[in-house]
C-alpha cells in the first residue's frame, strides 16, 4: 500500500495519536483509499475530489446469474482501462471518490463497497479486487425509487468535497414497488445530484407479466434519469456490458456532456424513433406515474 506526498503530508499534520491510529488501520489491511478517507475525516476537513459517484446496481431476480456476472465485471473491466485511469488522474484533484451498492425491493439495499478514493492504478486495483471478491445475491421485487433515496444517503458522508455527485442506476425494470418514483427523482435533481442509467434490453419483452415494460431506455429517459448532463445508455447484448459500462465512466468522470442523452452503448448513431418526439429527442415520453399505478394493481 502506497501514498502520495499530499496524503503523507496530511499525515504528519494530524497529530501523533490520530497518525498511529490510522498507522494501524493501514497495517490491518485497509486500502489505502479508505486510509485516505479516514484522514480527511481526522484532519478535520473534507478531501476535494472530481466526483462523488453512486454506482447502484440492480439484484432483482429478473436479472439471471450471467446478467449479474457481466454486470459486475463491467465495472471492474472498466476500472482497469487505461483509459478511465487517464481519465481520473486528468481531473482538477485527480482523484474520484466511488461506492457500489446494490438493490432490488423497497427493503433491499446492500452497501456492498463503502466510499473509496480512486486516484489511479493502484487504488482501482484495489477496489477491482475487492469487488470481485463479494458474494452475488438476489432479491425479489424492483423499487429503483428506494435505490435512488438510499444512494442519496450515501452522500451524506461528509469525508469529500466533490465538484460532482452522481447516481448512476443499471437494471432492466420499471419501478414496481416501494414509493413513486417521481418525486423522489426530482427531489434529488433540484438536490443538484445527477442521476445517469444503464437500462438493461436482452430479453425481447413477451407480455406475459404485467410488468413487462417495451422500450425500457424510453422509460429510464423520461422516469429515472435527470440533471444537468444527464444520460443513459442501453444495453441490448451481453457484449455491450463492458462497452457501455466503459462509455459511461469516461463520461461520468470527465464531466462532459453527451449529446444525445439516449446513447448506443456501441457509440453507433442515435435510435430512429417514431415521428412523435418527446423531450429526449425520440419517441414521446412516459407518463410515469400512470405506468407505475398500472405496474401497482397487479
Amino acid at each position: 500500500m502506497g501514498f502520495d506526498r499530499a496524503t503523507l503530508r496530511r499525515l504528519a499534520g494530524i497529530g501523533l495519536v490520530a497518525g498511529i491510529a490510522l498507522f494501524l488501520i493501514a497495517l490491518l489491511g485497509a486500502p489505502a483509499s479508505a486510509v485516505k478517507q479516514r484522514l480527511a475525516q481526522a484532519g478535520g476537513g473534507p478531501l476535494a475530489v472530481d466526483v462523488e459517484l453512486v454506482l447502484a446496481v440492480d439484484i432483482s431476480l429478473s436479472m439471471d446469474p450471467e446478467e449479474q456476472r457481466l454486470q459486475r465485471e463491467g465495472y471492474i473491466e472498466a476500472l482497469r482501462d487505461p483509459e478511465i485511469i487517464k481519465a481520473i488522474r486528468s481531473g482538477r484533484h485527480g482523484r474520484i471518490a466511488v461506492t457500489y451498492m446494490e438493490w432490488a425491493g423497497p427493503d433491499i439495499q446492500i452497501h456492498l463497497i463503502p466510499w473509496r478514493v480512486i486516484d489511479g492504478r493502484d487504488s482501482a486495483e484495489a477496489f477491482v479486487r475487492e469487488l470481485a471478491g463479494k458474494e452475488y445475491s438476489r432479491y425479489r421485487r424492483t423499487s429503483i425509487s428506494a435505490a435512488l433515496e438510499y444512494s442519496m444517503r450515501l452522500f451524506d458522508d461528509r469525508a469529500f468535497k466533490a465538484d460532482r455527485r452522481v447516481i448512476d442506476v443499471s437494471g432492466d425494470g420499471a419501478n414496481n414497488s416501494g414509493p413513486p418514483l417521481l418525486p423522489i427523482r426530482d427531489r434529488i435533481v433540484d438536490s443538484g445530484v445527477v442521476i445517469n442509467g444503464l437500462p438493461i434490453i436482452l430479453r425481447p419483452t413477451m407480455g406475459y407479466s404485467s410488468w413487462d415494460l417495451p422500450n425500457l431506455d424510453r422509460y429510464y429517459a423520461s422516469c429515472v434519469i435527470g440533471g444537468p448532463g444527464s444520460f443513459m445508455i442501453p444495453i441490448t447484448k451481453h457484449e455491450e456490458f463492458a462497452t457501455a459500462t466503459r462509455q459511461k465512466l469516461l463520461l461520468e468522470i470527465s464531466g462532459i456532456t453527451p449529446e444525445p442523452r439516449v446513447m448506443h452503448a456501441q457509440l453507433g448513431p442515435p435510435p430512429a424513433y417514431g415521428a412523435q418526439q418527446g423531450p429526449m429527442g425520440g419517441e414521446a415520453a412516459y407518463d410515469c406515474a400512470l405506468l407505475e399505478r398500472g405496474i401497482r394493481r397487479w
